[in-house]
């Protein structure tokens, strides 16, 4: 496990607290604690690979509160939900919202540990498909507002002869512009360059 993955746990009860970190830290995992919603979302975070296991019932601020206001930030932080009054709608309710797992106490350690892998799994996931697009957005931003143009009409299908028409302008200009594309986004196929634009959402998928 990386020393930058970290496991954050949010409860009221001190001893649940003490419980669960004990847990954690003995399965090798980095575990921070924290009394309250508020008091986590106040704190600085590391950076690497996370999850956080959330108490439902807290004053204040629940844990369906919180998951609400990082949902609303774009922070998708996997959550898991522990509670001692677990009900249908509410387990429903935090799945539909992007919950890894939520489980009614007692639970074993086994099932949290298993939940806590998925969550980190599911983190490392949405991280890698973050950096791919960050990395795509980059590539695209390298291009000239003519290029976009022609790139947009060429994963279309549409010839150079009529991608020169439709701009205005020679179609031997085209074929420049169409091979700076190509250059700039580092693909070598027209399969390639359509692939990619699906990707960015230029095409349908």
């Amino acid at each position: 496990m990386s020393e930058d993955t970290a496991v954050h746990i949010v409860d009221d009860d001190a001893s649940v607290l003490r419980a669960l970190e004990r847990l954690l830290r003995a399965a090798g995992y980095d575990s921070r604690t924290y009394s309250s919603a508020t008091e986590f979302l106040q704190a600085e975070r590391p950076e690497g690979p996370s999850c956080l296991v959330l108490d439902v019932d807290m004053p204040e601020m629940t844990g369906l509160d919180l998951q609400a206001e990082l949902n609303a930030k774009g922070k998708d932080l996997p959550i898991i939900f522990i509670t001692g009054y677990g009900d249908i709608p509410t387990s429903v309710r935090a799945m539909k919202a992007g919950a890894v797992d939520f489980l009614p106490k007692p639970f074993t350690d086994e099932q949290l540990l298993e939940a806590v892998e998925t969550a980190l799994r599911r983190d490392a996931t949405n991280r890698n498909e973050r950096q791919k697009r960050r990395a795509l957005e980059e590539r695209l931003e390298r291009l000239t507002k003519r290029e976009q143009q022609v790139m947009a009409l060429v994963v279309t299908g549409r010839l150079n002869k009529q991608i020169a028409t439709e701009l205005g302008i020679k179609e031997k200009t085209v074929k420049i512009h169409r091979g700076r594309v190509m250059d700039k986004l580092e693909v070598g196929s027209l399969a390639e360059l359509v692939r990619l634009a699906t990707r960015a959402g230029l095409v349908p998928g």
